[in-house]
This record gives structure tokens, sequence and C-alpha cells, in this order.
């Protein structure tokens, strides 16, 4: 596999992570403004998160059987 090919393989979960934390992060803003739009920012930031986490570290993962 080509090195540029092996670098853009699971980019969109590193993507989904950072993002994630970077809703997550910013969510107190919006909820001392508002809060239903900050729980709702502290739910995607957190769910955001784990779907990248998911798609860049465990999905590819293979079971091993003993």
């Amino acid at each position: 596999m080509a090195h540029s090919q092996h670098n853009k393989k699971n980019n969109a979960g590193f993507f989904l992570i950072l993002l994630g934390a970077l809703i997550f992060i910013t969510a107190p803003v919006y909820l001392q403004e508002n809060h239903t739009l900050g729980i709702a920012a502290i739910v995607f930031g957190f769910a955001a998160g784990g779907i990248g986490f998911y798609v860049k570290f465990i999905k590819n993962r293979r079971v091993q059987s003993a």
C-alpha cells in the first residue's frame, strides 16, 4: 500500500474525534446561555467523539480467538 493511501485510510474517525472534543469543550458556553442547547451540545459532542473513536480504533479490529 502506498504511503499516501495509508495516511488517507481513517481520517474520518480522527476528524469526528476532534469535532466531538471541540463541541464538548465549548458546550459550557452554550449551557450558560440556553440550557436546552447546552445539553444538546454535550450529548452531540459525546456522540460524535464516540462514533469517531469507534470508526478509528474499534471497527477494523479483528477478534482473536484463543
